[in-house]
């Protein structure tokens, strides 16, 4: 695994998540983080829930996207952005949970172009069930190309 470019990269990675708007009222937390890899939670309420009473398609997809950029940005370097290009989710199983886990991993760092694959479990009481995995390809950009909110 590469080393980061960023010495103070555990920060940067922190902002990722604190001013995400979308992320925050999601209530993903960040768990853990080192270089290539990242780890976050999201405790499971009613909006998170689709019609049946299954985690939701769209959550797991958020989770899943928002953690493996995390692990990308751990590589980067100062003035830089990470943004998603593409992701496939594959949906293995239905989830009921109080607590979803997500941990995402490098597979392939690049100055350019980073593949990086997200698990999601389910975590229950006793034991956590993978319930869905993607790979999610990320582009490195100038932090100055990415437009301001």
């Amino acid at each position: 695994m590469s080393d980061p470019r960023d010495p103070d990269y555990r920060a940067a990675v922190r902002r990722i998540f604190s001013e995400a708007p979308f992320v925050r009222s999601l209530g993903i937390e960040l768990v853990d983080l080192g270089p290539g890899w990242c780890e976050t939670t999201l405790s499971i309420v009613d909006r998170h829930q689709q019609h049946h009473g299954y985690v939701h398609a769209g959550v797991q997809a958020t989770l899943a996207d928002h953690t493996a950029g995390a692990a990308a940005s751990t590589l980067i370097g100062p003035g830089e952005q990470i943004l998603s290009v593409e992701f496939k989710l594959n949906l293995l199983r239905t989830a009921r949970a109080a607590r979803l886990r997500c941990r995402a991993s490098v597979l392939k760092p690049g100055r350019t172009i980073t593949v990086v694959e997200a698990e999601v479990y389910a975590v229950g009481d006793t034991q956590e069930t993978l319930i869905s995995k993607a790979t999610v390809t990320l582009a490195t950009v100038p932090a100055d190309r990415v437009a301001p909110r």
